[in-house]
């Protein structure tokens, strides 16, 4: 269970592994991306909410998002919406006396509050509060880590790994293996929850879409797999392009790669399903397989990873994916999910699987490395998300 502690603008929250912070920039990132599920959505006061369109991402002074466009009750309308995560923060911060937020048609906060809240804009008028947190298609922590790793992937350099590089070969060996298994260990117990609360089939149907809404949009697909399940896919007549229009507004295409544009994943996720509509269930019975091949030492685990790529992509229709976004499916979705549904250890084969996309600044660890000891450039998974960890880590002791 999450423990919560209050402070103005970044929650502490216990996690699976230990404390992490929780800012409001992750929750507007969270509403930019319409990263939550407004079907059956209510304010606090009992009306329903449907997202049109986000709005525009504000980051000066003033509402978080102007010009929003929601339906409210049976209203549609348009107008700012201001983001906290406690309800009290509305009139905490003094936007209850201040005319810049005159236009907000709705408080959206994380966490439910304490008591029936009445917020109310300068003019006197009750404003509506919206709850996400119950409305998240994801755990709070799993917001956090992604939006620590957009944070480093957006610095020209990434202050912390010349510690890493600084240390002795088999020092710095184990620490990579240390935060590579916390990572995998926490994509265990994400993979874990998702099964849970969706069953293995529809649970392996989101991770997929999910990944291949790669950085930017994978809200709107996991917006597509609740309103489009997997049975939804292989019935005769379905195009993705419903799928792909019933997100209109949400998609970002900016600094998205042709490759990884939405239309192009979903074709490509609709000749996967047409292909192999029961790829969760084939999936699954890979399992046995895959237990007593990877059980050895590291060289055999290596010489597994070509073949099992293969295997998986072709027992499960996903050759049609193809490339790196193919290696970032099987070890962020695939494994932890097989996992997770067996209680295979895993993390030997996941260590060694080709890390996929990657922030360049991997690249350049990695480059320092090689030059050091002369040795080819690492790029597995281990290598990669045991990096990572560490930078997460690091920056997350500087936080608390």
């Amino acid at each position: 269970m999450d423990t919560f502690r209050i402070s103005p603008a970044v929650q502490e929250i216990q996690g699976l592994d230990g404390a992490f912070t929780f800012p409001e920039r992750t929750l507007q990132r969270i509403w930019s991306r319409g990263e939550w599920d407004d079907t059956g959505a209510r304010t606090v006061e009992g009306d329903g909410v449907r997202l049109l369109h986000p709005g525009r991402w504000n980051r000066l002074g003033g509402p978080d998002f102007r010009q929003a466009r929601l339906r409210l009750g049976e209203r549609e309308v348009t107008g700012d919406v201001e983001l906290h995560l406690q309800a009290a923060d509305w009139e905490a911060h003094g936007h209850h006396q201040d005319p810049a937020y005159g236009d907000v048609v709705l408080h959206a906060v994380l966490f439910p509050p304490p008591k029936l809240v009445a917020n109310r804009r300068v003019d006197g008028a009750l404003l509506p509060v919206l709850v996400l947190l119950p409305l998240l298609r994801r755990g709070l922590e799993e917001y956090a880590e992604e939006e620590a790793v957009e944070n480093l992937a957006q610095r020209p350099g990434a202050p912390g790994l010349e510690e890493l590089v600084a240390l002795p070969p088999e020092e710095r060996a184990g620490r990579l293996r240390e935060y590579a298994q916390r990572r995998w260990m926490l994509k265990l117990h994400h993979a874990g929850v998702r099964i849970a609360r969706l069953g293995w089939a529809e649970a392996c149907h989101h991770t997929a879409l999910e990944i291949l809404g790669y950085r930017f949009n994978r809200g709107p697909m996991l917006g597509i797999a609740g309103k489009y399940p997997l049975g939804a896919w292989t019935a005769p007549g379905f195009s993705p392009s419903e799928a792909l229009a019933s997100e209109a507004g949400h998609w970002i295409q900016q600094g998205v790669r042709p490759a990884n544009r939405p239309g192009e994943r979903l074709c490509q996720y609709g000749t996967w399903t047409a292909a192999q509509p029961d790829w969760p269930a084939r999936l699954e019975a890979l399992a046995p397989g895959l237990v007593t091949a990877t059980g050895g030492p590291d060289p055999v685990r290596r010489l597994a990873v070509a073949c099992w790529r293969r295997e998986l992509a072709a027992a499960t229709g996903a050759v049609s994916v193809g490339g790196s976004r193919l290696d970032n499916l099987i070890a962020d979705g695939f494994l932890p999910l097989l996992a997770a549904r067996t209680g295979w250890e895993g993390f030997g084969l996941w260590s060694e699987w080709p890390s996929g996309d990657r922030p360049a600044f991997l690249d350049e660890f990695a480059s320092l490395i090689a030059a050091e000891g002369g040795n080819r450039r690492p790029r597995s998974q281990g290598f990669a998300q045991g990096a990572l960890g560490w930078l997460i880590e690091r920056e997350r002791r500087a936080r608390l």
